[in-house]
């Protein structure tokens, strides 16, 4: 996106309130906003994972998973000193009827107005193997399906 075409935001003075606004912004598909809160050096870490490097490369992946993978956010926790935003949030990673939703720890760094790090943390088998046990159960039992 040009920066022309770059919808006009008002700046964002609270490091916290820019961080949820990003991930508010990333469960609503509302990828506009998320590529404007994102600098152009942008660094992704799932820590155990490989990280993914520049805003058009993350912009691209998170695009394509448009209608087809939905994410949700609750908040729990929210912590800013300077420049550096913790989280203490539940994910859910949505495909279809299914919600694999697990606890993570996020460390954020902000220069300029914009996100340079985004760096999630969580146990590997929540994701792995207790999300996606639980939502089969959520599946088949309704009343059981995960949520916030």
């Amino acid at each position: 996106m040009t920066d022309e075409a770059r919808p006009t935001l008002l700046p964002i003075t609270d490091n916290a309130a820019l961080v949820q606004k990003f991930l508010l912004a990333l469960a609503d598909e509302d990828f506009d906003t998320v590529e404007s809160l994102a600098a152009p050096d942008l660094v992704w870490q799932n820590v155990g994972l490989p990280s993914i490097r520049g805003r058009s490369r993350i912009m691209g992946l998170l695009r394509r998973g448009e209608g087809k993978v939905g994410f949700a956010v609750a908040f729990h926790r929210v912590a800013a000193e300077g420049d550096t935003v913790l989280t203490e949030r539940t994910d859910a990673i949505l495909l279809g009827p299914l919600r694999l939703q697990f606890w993570v720890c996020g460390a954020f760094e902000i220069r300029d107005g914009q996100i340079t790090l985004w760096r999630d943390y969580f146990d590997m088998v929540d994701v792995m193997v207790k999300a996606p046990l639980k939502a089969l159960v959520g599946l088949v039992v309704p009343a059981l399906r995960p949520r916030f």
